[in-house]
């Protein structure tokens, strides 16, 4: 080796010691010093994130109206952000006025899905108020109000929904009647029949008039209830049809699997919804209400609406026949 072969050798050498040097005695490229005092940006804390019971005592005429709430419920009108996840999708929901059907209404539409919402007819201030929110997010929204209880009405409403959005390829079967009674002495026939023709016949009806409709990819989704695995001695007749509701999501999801379409269900646990206000739970149940959850409160409609945009998307591909639940730490399901 020539004298300056070696003078270069000898350089590239003593640069490349002392890069390493440098690198050894310096903090790494783009990481900050963690922060031991800040939490983490939008951490929040579950159990103090909404109102807690004791509540005030109130009652509404059924099926009662969220606006008139105290504490009004949040279905996400502020918070839910969409990414796009439902782009061209078309939804109907009923019960879309309030409670979960709001969430999901307001989920779908920020998440690029045109919806139709049901409600009865008494709900219409509710209702409008959702169709609002669905156009302000850009989407078509279309307003079916109706009696669940009337077969033909179930099929008009599919019929309507289909010809306003131009297609149907998810249905939320929400909408629901609970009143409490302390004794099945106190259920009239005419009652009981309400209860199940809204929350059991309904879906059936509403299914069938769907379903030559629904191409593969398409989905289903129920609206069952803690209820459905711990029935409240005074929900008699409701706690029967969430528990059928849960059971018609598992027998139909293995009858449509070979078509491409996915059934699912979500349980929630106590939600701060008008079912409540309107005759759901006595006065004294009321004012404690969700309190004996592990989490100290009743869940807000819009902390379930991620859940019905999950069994919507077609990143959830694989999951039908599932009863997803949400019920602040009672472990349901």
């Amino acid at each position: 080796m020539n004298e300056a072969n070696k003078i270069g050798r000898r350089n590239v050498l003593k640069y490349f010691g002392a890069g390493l040097a440098t690198l050894a005695m310096s903090p790494a490229i783009g990481v900050s010093k963690p922060e031991s005092q800040t939490p983490p940006v939008g951490l929040e804390d579950p159990k103090e994130k909404y109102p807690k019971p004791p509540f005030p005592s109130q009652k509404q005429p059924w099926p009662g109206l969220a606006s008139k709430m105290d504490p009004r419920p949040d279905h996400g009108e502020k918070t839910y952000k969409g990414s796009g996840r439902l782009a061209g999708r078309k939804a109907l929901i009923t019960g879309g006025d309030s409670g979960m059907g709001r969430a999901a209404a307001i989920a779908y539409a920020r998440e690029g899905a045109d919806v139709a919402i049901n409600y009865f007819p008494t709900e219409e201030p509710d209702a409008k108020e959702v169709v609002d929110l669905i156009k302000a997010a850009g989407r078509k929204a279309v307003a079916i109000p109706g009696d669940l209880r009337d077969e033909s009405f179930c099929k008009k409403l599919v019929d309507d929904a289909i010809s306003s959005l131009g297609g149907l390829d998810i249905v939320v079967n929400n909408a629901a009647r609970q009143q409490t009674h302390s004794s099945i002495l106190d259920i009239s026939t005419e009652e009981f029949d309400a209860t199940m023709k809204t929350n059991i016949y309904a879906p059936f009806w509403i299914i069938k008039a769907a379903l030559p409709h629904l191409k593969p990819g398409s989905v289903i989704i129920g609206t069952a209830s803690e209820q459905a695995y711990d029935p409240s001695g005074d929900l008699y007749d409701y706690a029967q049809t969430k528990a059928a509701t849960m059971n018609y999501v598992k027998s139909l999801a293995k009858q449509l699997a070979p078509k491409g379409i996915r059934v699912n269900g979500v349980a929630p646990g106590p939600i701060w919804t008008p079912l409540q206000v309107s005759g759901g739970a006595t006065q004294e149940k009321l004012v404690k209400f969700g309190g004996d959850t592990p989490l100290g409160r009743p869940g807000q409609p819009a902390e379930l609406a991620s859940i019905y945009v999950q069994l919507a998307a077609s990143d959830a591909s694989y999951a039908t026949g599932q009863i997803y639940g949400s019920s602040g730490g009672k472990g349901y399901p």
